[in-house]
């Protein structure tokens, strides 16, 4: 591993009183059902007809949660927003078990019609690494430890 990739390591707050912690991810999508069917192909637990609810939420193994909220009901509240545009301002990082999994993670995905981002590969950092675009061209990384 060279210096460049090396983790970094706590802030400089961990460990005080009342630190911020991260807890939730949302995601503002364009078409709510497509976007519940590729995270659901990654395996995460959304429950059935939520497809119709102006907001959806998941608890994540760890305890954090994913949430979605259609367009729609972004400008409901903020009418002056608009949808992001140009580059990638959110990825989402998958750890599969192994290399493997990384493979075949990917195969399923651009297999029903997700655009791969990134073949799968062995990347300099010491992962097996790979990148699928989500229904709204998110960056959805998949990686393990390399085997």
């Amino acid at each position: 591993m060279t210096d460049s990739f090396k983790t970094v390591g706590r802030g400089p707050a961990y460990g005080r009183g009342m630190t911020p912690r991260l807890d939730a991810i949302g995601i503002t999508t364009a078409d709510l059902p497509a976007s519940l069917a590729f995270y659901r192909r990654l395996g995460l637990g959304i429950p059935a007809g939520a497809e119709s609810a102006p907001h959806v939420e998941v608890t994540l193994p760890g305890g954090g949660r994913l949430l979605w909220d259609t367009e729609d009901t972004v400008r409901s509240f903020d009418p002056g927003w608009s949808p992001p545009s140009g580059g990638d301002r959110l990825g989402l990082a998958f750890l599969c078990d192994s290399p493997a999994e990384v493979d075949a993670v990917y195969a399923e995905l651009t297999g029903a019609g997700y655009r791969g981002h990134l073949k799968p590969w062995d990347a300099v950092w010491g992962q097996r690494y790979a990148v699928v675009l989500d229904p709204d061209g998110c960056a959805v990384s998949l990686f393990a430890a390399a085997g």
